[in-house]
């Protein structure tokens, strides 16, 4: 196992640079998801790091080794994709078994590592059959099965589960998870989906259009966002977002949305009239007798949860309620927020205000 170090790395494509002068750190053993939309840059980022992709400045360091200039055979890294790529004419023993041979290395060492995957991944009963007889599921377990064989310093994952229906992309991501804690070995695992980000990451590296908005554990970008980007994107529904001004009156602090008002908590630079956008999470909202007026367009029960989403000074809001209530569209409505869940962002560079 070893850490990884990224320091100023950029990468262009002629004229047009799609990562910018990005770098972190991943402490050794540490599970980091790179995230962000279609488009950011995090699989380009993730394919520099295995040696796939040229850098054009910068440097990756993979424990005391500088691999700018290693072809991927030598970074000691093993890489899991998309699409699986296994071979359909080789069984599963043959498929996680086809690198140590091309290696060199021997037998009886080949068949250990091979019978220790296969017992970690539950993939015993399947050695003697073909890809083509296997599920979604089980296929991506031999591709994690062939780069566990391999014993590397750094797991790569490039969005394995795309390709899995709903149900079992949460039993793999659980699957993956326990997988990491039992290997304890470094892995970089890029997705678009901020879910698993958030129910697989030590730490969460947020990107957008080559640039890192944010690094942290998943509770401290979801409860401290960086700017507006993050808020948005980071949580599920979405942090809705209002714009606003503050307003300050016998030293207490309000926020004005045009007309309607809400009470908030004194903050450090936010003097009177400064136009704000003011975020709340969707589980903050609440109906309330006096609050922002609204009328509800959806209402979506999920069972444990209740959404409903409310047109509110032209914009619609998402709440979601523990509570079932009987709700219905076209129903008007006031929503309100406990001050010290509001987030508050300078409207004019998108960046929160502490």
């Amino acid at each position: 196992m070893a850490d990884v170090r990224i320091r100023e790395l950029s990468k262009s494509y002629g004229s047009v640079e799609v990562i910018h002068e990005v770098g972190f750190d991943i402490p050794d053993g540490e599970f980091v998801v790179l995230v962000g939309p279609s488009g950011c840059g995090k699989s380009t980022l993730l394919r520099m790091v295995a040696g796939l992709e040229d850098i054009t400045s910068g440097r990756i360091s993979i424990g005391d080794r500088v691999v700018n200039n290693l072809p991927p055979s030598q970074r000691d890294i093993a890489m899991v994709f998309q699409n699986y790529a296994l071979y359909p004419h080789k069984t599963v023993a043959s498929n996680m078994a086809f690198a140590l041979r091309m290696r060199k290395v021997g037998k009886a060492e080949i068949a250990e590592r091979v019978n220790r995957a296969s017992e970690i991944l539950g993939l015993k009963p399947y050695l003697n059959r073909y890809p083509r007889a296997l599920s979604g599921g089980q296929r991506q377990r031999v591709a994690m099965g062939r780069a566990i064989v391999r014993d590397p310093q750094v797991f790569l994952f490039d969005e394995p589960l795309s390709n899995l229906d709903a149900k079992l992309r949460v039993q793999m991501r659980t699957e993956i998870r326990e997988l990491h804690q039992r290997l304890k070995t470094t892995t970089v695992y890029v997705t678009h989906d901020q879910i698993e980000a958030m129910t697989m990451a030590d730490r969460i590296v947020v990107m957008q259009a080559g640039n890192i908005e944010q690094i942290g554990p998943p509770l401290e970008l979801y409860d401290r966002p960086n700017n507006i980007f993050v808020a948005s994107f980071i949580g599920s529904p979405s942090m809705n977002m209002l714009n606003a001004a503050i307003r300050h009156e016998d030293g207490k602090m309000w926020v004005d949305f045009g007309g309607q008002r809400l009470m908030a908590p004194n903050r450090r630079g936010t003097e009177d009239g400064l136009d704000v956008t003011v975020g709340v999470r969707p589980e903050h909202l609440f109906p309330a007798a006096a609050g922002l007026p609204g009328q509800i367009s959806v209402v979506e029960p999920t069972g444990a949860e209740t959404h409903i989403i409310v047109h509110v000074m032209g914009k619609e809001v998402t709440a979601v309620l523990r509570e079932r209530g009987d709700f219905k569209p076209g129903q008007h409505i006031h929503l309100a927020a406990d001050p010290s869940n509001m987030h508050f962002f300078d409207r004019r560079t998108g960046q929160r205000m502490n």
